[in-house]
């Protein structure tokens, strides 16, 4: 347990250095805030999409703005899901799931700089881009400590955004339109208190049609293979009880639950 606790403790340092404000900031964080809405980009975002946000959040029973969100995404099929709930004591509800308009790579976690691959694993928000040359940016926490001990440990690679303007090598883009909703809701958690906002990436969602097609198409890709049934415990975990788990990591890098 020891062990398991300093790799936590390290890997929440790691993925929230960036953004993080002071500790003793107050909630909501208008220095956070009125920095963000002095670009335009983030003025048009929030125009375009409050009303529709709004009625997301209301129709689910959820307030807003929320500071208990989970952003899901799934390579295979493209899709980021986001997910919220009132309190730390509820379970999380489906908001909407939102299409990932290009992806790069294979299906398999990111191990080195320069392999045009998105990530799979757990991770943290931790930058808002509002200058981005690719509309508007969230920046994804990778690498993980899972990934400093599992990948290349010179050049495990970086920079990995959910943003706009349709392309990517190794990101999650979307069209500027969705990327502006995605952003403003994000950027209204961490204002109103959610510091760490999860990111989880998984290769697919885990259907017997395709954990079978996994089995067949890399069956010969030992490493993947161990690395998909490791992650699929917190998977099917939130399958089952609409709840996150602790995100901890053994000494070999493979995620503790």
């Amino acid at each position: 347990m020891k062990q398991y606790l300093i790799c936590f403790l390290f890997a929440f340092t790691a993925t929230s250095l960036y953004a993080q404000p002071p500790l003793e900031t107050k909630f909501p964080d208008y220095a956070f805030l009125n920095y963000q809405m002095t670009f335009e980009k983030v003025k048009t975002a929030a125009a375009k999409s409050d009303t529709v946000v709004k009625k997301l959040f209301a129709a689910k029973g959820i307030k807003y703005p929320c500071k208990n969100i989970l952003w899901r995404a799934f390579k295979g099929p493209s899709e980021m899901e986001l997910w919220a709930r009132n309190s730390i004591n509820d379970t999380f509800v489906l908001i909407k799931n939102y299409q990932i308009c290009a992806l790069s790579g294979i299906l398999g976690p990111k191990r080195w700089e320069g392999d045009k691959q998105v990530p799979e694993g757990f991770y943290f928000l931790s930058d808002f881009k509002p200058n981005s040359a690719y509309y508007l940016s969230m920046l994804v926490g990778y690498p993980n400590y899972s990934d400093l001990i599992q990948g290349n440990k010179e050049k495990p690679g970086g920079d990995i955004y959910i943003h706009g303007a349709c392309m990517t090598i190794g990101c999650m883009p979307m069209t500027d339109e969705l990327i502006g909703e995605l952003y403003i809701i994000s950027m209204n958690a961490r204002a109103y208190g959610q510091l760490n906002i999860p990111v989880q990436i998984y290769p697919i969602r885990y259907t017997q049609k395709s954990i079978d097609f996994l089995g067949r198409e890399y069956k010969n890709e030992a490493e993947k293979q161990k690395f998909w049934v490791n992650i699929k415990r917190a998977y099917d975990y939130f399958e089952a009880t609409h709840r996150t788990l602790p995100v901890m990591y053994d000494s070999k890098g493979n995620y503790a639950f």
